[in-house]
């Protein structure tokens, strides 16, 4: 069964004016929809045919020959993951499971420093995270498309720091993009729900 452009969890304008709804419109109806597109073509009478978008990560990666069935597979996934991060009503300060985390790397204030600096830091195209490794919160920074499900991590959070993300609301100032990402549009509710399947 091919895979399908998952619909936003929110409408198109809901993350305005943080992320306007052109942003949307080329970023979800563009750009995800076309690395969707394109892993249904590279897949199509392979042995990755049929698989889950998360079997076909772990089974491609680091597989030179199947390096772009990879990158658009983690894309897919990663914008999936990206949409359900952020909510109309969300940034700010934790709650519960969240909270706590986040003690383990210092606190709340700490770990949006951090998370700052490793999002504007990440050289050219890539991803900013929160993942559980081997059961500790860090915050890492993945290039291109690499995610971190390929490295037996489990995101908890992730922010976009592809120039597609943000040029027509941000132009050169990611980190503006992030600091609103940060202050406005966190889905913490994810992290908490992540966290609960983790356990």
């Amino acid at each position: 069964m091919a895979f399908t452009l998952p619909k936003l969890p929110y409408a198109e304008d809901a993350l305005a004016p943080h992320i306007s709804s052109k942003t949307m419109q080329f970023h979800h109806g563009k750009h995800h929809a076309g690395y969707v597109k394109k892993l249904n073509e590279l897949v199509e009478g392979t042995a990755y045919e049929g698989m889950t978008l998360e079997t076909i990560i772990q089974q491609s990666h680091r597989k030179e020959s199947d390096k772009a069935i990879f990158n658009n597979a983690a894309q897919a996934w990663n914008h999936t993951f990206f949409w359900h991060s952020m909510s109309p009503t969300g940034g700010g300060r934790p709650q519960d499971e969240a909270a706590d985390l986040l003690k383990d790397l210092g606190g709340a204030e700490t770990f949006r420093e951090e998370f700052l600096k490793r999002a504007v830091g990440q050289f050219g195209s890539g991803w900013c995270w929160l993942v559980l490794d081997h059961g500790k919160p860090k915050i890492v920074a993945t290039g291109n498309a690499m995610t971190p499900i390929a490295e037996g991590q489990v995101p908890l959070l992730t922010c976009d720091v592809w120039e597609h993300a943000y040029y027509l609301d941000y132009q050169n100032r990611r980190e503006s993009f992030v600091a609103a990402f940060l202050d406005h549009l966190v889905n913490w509710n994810l992290v908490a729900a992540q966290l609960k399947k983790a356990a």
